[in-house]
């Protein structure tokens, strides 16, 4: 289920479709979408009245079982939904975190998914006791969900600290590690874009570096770094980074913020556009919003135009060369930084090579 508010029909669509993806990529079997059409959400149902009453007359014929929200809810929204419609209520921010739980492979993916999952949790944890804390309130009179409740708490609390202190020597090998390849006087480029743009796909193209790719949104999670030549001659290192969303949960970019640091410390950043999206300008704004979050926006940056071969006639056999003629229009009212390629197709790639060579002289290479 989607809220339209401001953002307009189609952004509103595109968002309910990204969200049933990412419902799928869980296991979910979508059963039915409703857009709702409101100045600003319902503080109470985040729904209003009339819908939610809607969405219980659908129970029967629908048989669902769980409802999806495309925004994060407050615990109270979260809580009367679940009274009033008897089901699981999922907002975008826990589906979101279950798919990373999903997807980690490694033990720094894995903990820092861990940590957001509890730091997620802490503050909705009131309404998994509210049923018992009416059995008593006050001093002397505290009921057993109360007592759990405190203890749930205490527990989740220490385990934050926990994977925070765990997070920390992360960030604290991270750091050795990015002094270290500075020494080496080797540049860094960071891949960044929204999930499913084509990185992994790109890393793979540029480097042979077998990284699993799907059209999953999230397919990847952890980052991996390979050695580039470049046309001349010269070596870079480039990263590959977990990809963006929009609406991205806080305690994702808080979580991962040990891995997010690789970009700050990286030479030019590639931002890998899904061209064939027709929500790619939501898409190049989520990831810009994501970047001066972490306060890199005015770090060098090349634009790549990824999936080309995606916009041409499929009745037509195309190779590299009569593709970029076809498109060159499109090229020329390109930005100086921007490229066209088909990563899969490994179209463009001694373009944008070059066009990496160009950013990076001045920085680290000579």
């Amino acid at each position: 289920m989607a809220f339209k508010g401001s953002r307009g029909k189609q952004s509103a669509e595109n968002s309910i479709e990204e969200l049933t993806q990412l419902a799928g990529a869980a296991g979910a079997k979508v059963v039915g979408k409703i857009v709702q059409q409101l100045p600003v959400p319902s503080s109470a149902y985040y729904v209003g009245k009339g819908k939610l009453e809607e969405i219980l007359a659908l129970r029967d014929s629908a048989d669902y079982t769980v409802i999806i929200l495309d925004d994060e809810l407050s615990p109270n929204q979260q809580r009367n939904l679940e009274e009033a419609l008897k089901v699981k209520i999922i907002d975008r921010a826990a589906l979101i975190l279950d798919i990373f739980a999903r997807r980690a492979r490694t033990h720094e993916g894995r903990l820092q998914v861990e940590l957001a999952q509890h730091q997620y949790l802490l503050p909705r944890l009131t309404g998994q006791w509210s049923h018992l804390e009416r059995l008593g309130g006050g001093i002397g009179t505290r009921g057993p969900g109360e007592s759990q409740l405190e203890t749930d708490r205490r527990l989740i609390r220490r385990k934050i600290q926990h994977l925070k202190e765990q997070t920390e020597k992360i960030k604290k090998h991270r750091a050795l590690y990015r002094q270290k390849r500075k020494k080496s006087g080797m540049p860094v480029v960071a891949l960044v874009g929204y999930t499913s743009a084509g990185k992994s796909t790109l890393l793979n193209a540029l480097c042979q570096a077998e990284v699993f790719t799907d059209d999953r949104l999230f397919a990847t999670l952890d980052p991996t770094t390979r050695r580039l030549p470049l046309p001349d001659k010269n070596l870079v290192l480039i990263t590959d980074t977990v990809g963006f969303i929009r609406k991205l949960p806080p305690t994702i970019i808080s979580a991962f913020r040990a891995t997010l640091e690789e970009l700050s410390e990286a030479s030019l950043l590639v931002h890998v556009v899904d061209l064939a999206s027709p929500d790619a300008s939501e898409q190049c704004r989520a990831v810009e919003e994501i970047l001066r979050e972490l306060e890199l926006e005015d770090k060098p940056r090349i634009t790549v135009l990824n999936k080309i071969d995606l916009l041409l006639d499929s009745g037509r056999n195309w190779d590299e060369l009569a593709a970029m003629e076809y498109l060159s229009g499109m090229a020329e009212a390109a930005e100086i930084n921007t490229v066209l390629i088909s990563a899969a197709k490994k179209w463009g790639l001694t373009g944008l090579l070059e066009l990496i060579g160009k950013n990076i002289i001045g920085d680290s290479v000579n």
